[in-house]
């Protein structure tokens, strides 16, 4: 029955975290929406208060709202980065459990050289977090190999193997959910930017024939506001990329780490039960 726990405690997190996304990136849209609007389209960021006509020289603000509907799409996606990569923080910082993960798992070692297993599940308890839960399970099998009796050596090697192996893949979902999202945002959001730009310059062009004779005041505004999608767009795309890299260098660290560990568990009693 306590077995069960720590999997069923596990199960729910992984309901609540699957949920999440669905609730972040609709409320990331109507922030996005509503900066939009009444923070960017504030009339007093335009000639004579009006936003349908040229915004101040100078201010952004107008002019960002002059990049048209994309605009708030672009803004959603970059609040989305924003909301998942604090998201990402927090859980590998909880992932990675109380105390330094290198100098945990030499401390294991240590315990493993020594012949303490109750000393190396105790310094599981204390730093908590992924690495400590594979290392955990690792080691109540390890002591469980130790007392049994009729099984040789090989398949009792084999049997703490394949609990770490378990307990790592029960772990390594929760290390690496969401980062699809930073990755699909990472190759979209340059495109989105560019499709709006593009859309701006068609606009502007076409306002430019509309009038009759050439306006080089009015198509530069155009193109300057048309622009303003392509720097959301990479800017956003940028940002994700970077997130993205980092964390999954993180998450890499720490599958070592446990490797190592797991390595370390199966070589020990390998090494100690003849």
């Amino acid at each position: 029955m306590t077995a069960a726990k720590p999997t069923q405690a596990k199960q729910q997190s992984s309901n609540s975290s699957s949920i999440f996304p669905y609730i972040v990136i609709p409320v990331c849209f109507i922030v996005a929406v509503l900066l939009f609007k009444y923070v960017f389209g504030d009339p007093k960021h335009f000639v004579d208060g009006d936003n349908t006509k040229d915004p101040l020289p100078g201010d952004y603000f107008g002019t960002v709202y002059k990049g048209g509907w994309v605009v708030p799409v672009l803004q959603t996606l970059f609040l989305t980065v924003v909301v998942f990569v604090i998201e990402r923080f927090i859980t590998l910082s909880k992932a990675s459990g109380a105390g330094n993960v290198d100098g945990f798992v030499r401390n294991i070692k240590g315990f493993l050289d020594r012949g303490d297993i109750a000393a190396a599940i105790s310094a599981c308890d204390k730093q908590k977090g992924s690495v400590a839960n594979v290392v955990r399970a690792g080691l109540e099998k390890y002591g469980e190999m130790e007392k049994l009796t009729g099984m040789e050596k090989d398949q009792k090697v084999l049997a703490i193997q394949k609990e770490v192996e378990e307990a790592t893949t029960l772990e390594l979902p929760m290390l690496e959910k969401n980062l699809n999202i930073l990755a699909t945002i990472a190759s979209i959001a340059t495109l989105l930017g560019l499709f709006g730009t593009v859309l701006g310059m068609i606009r502007a062009f076409a306002a430019l024939a509309t009038a009759g004779a050439p306006d080089s005041t009015a198509l530069a505004t155009g193109i300057s506001e048309a622009l303003i999608n392509t720097a959301l767009g990479i800017g956003t795309s940028a940002v994700a990329i970077i997130f993205y890299n980092f964390f999954t260098s993180r998450i890499d660290a720490m599958t070592y780490r446990i490797d190592e560990a797991g390595y370390s568990l199966t070589q020990t009693f390998a090494s100690r039960n003849h």
